[in-house]
Formats: structure tokens, sequence, C-alpha cells
């Protein structure tokens, strides 16, 4: 499974990179990586046309667990995908801006 720091993907987003955050709809409301898609993960295979197979797209959840499973998904299924370590609280541990 391909794997990205916090920094690279605050790079990949200067870039227009594809963030996509797995988490539940409540979770997602209290704070985001901004320019992120809320798909849950229970809602993720149902929803793979969403995602743009032509291009990377970034993964990320609270910790980088679930976005790690999910990451896994969407590779198998053709994607290419990387899973942000960390996830949300690591970019908020890292003073950047969230979107609410």
């Amino acid at each position: 499974m391909r794997e990205t720091t916090i920094d690279q993907l605050a790079a990949a987003l200067d870039q227009g990179a594809a963030v996509i955050d797995v988490r539940e709809p409540a979770e997602f409301r209290e704070g985001h990586v901004p320019g992120a898609i809320n798909i849950p993960m229970d809602q993720l295979f149902a929803r793979l046309g969403e995602v743009d197979r032509d291009r990377s797209v970034h993964m990320v959840c609270a910790s980088g667990n679930r976005s790690g499973a999910m990451t896994e998904v969407l590779t198998a299924n053709g994607f290419d995908a990387i899973n942000v370590a960390g996830g949300t609280n690591a970019w908020i541990r890292s003073g950047r801006p969230i979107a609410k």
C-alpha cells in the first residue's frame, strides 16, 4: 500500500490533488482537510463511480487505519490510491487549517 505524509499531502493539495475522507458524516462535519470529499467507508464500494480513475486519490480518515483499508480496496479495483499516514488528527496536530 502506498502511503504519504501530511507534508506530502499539503504539497499535493497545492497541485490540486484529490482527497477522499472515509469517516462518518458527523466526523467530517467536525473538521476535515480542505477540499476533501466525504465518502464514508461503508459507502465507498457502491460509490466507486464517483472516483476519478485518471488521477491519484489520497485517502484520509481520523488516524490512517480506516483510510488504509479503503486504500487497499481502491487499489484492488484499479485506482491509484494513497493512504495519508496519521490522518486528519495528524493534519490538525501539524497546525494546518481544517474546513467545516
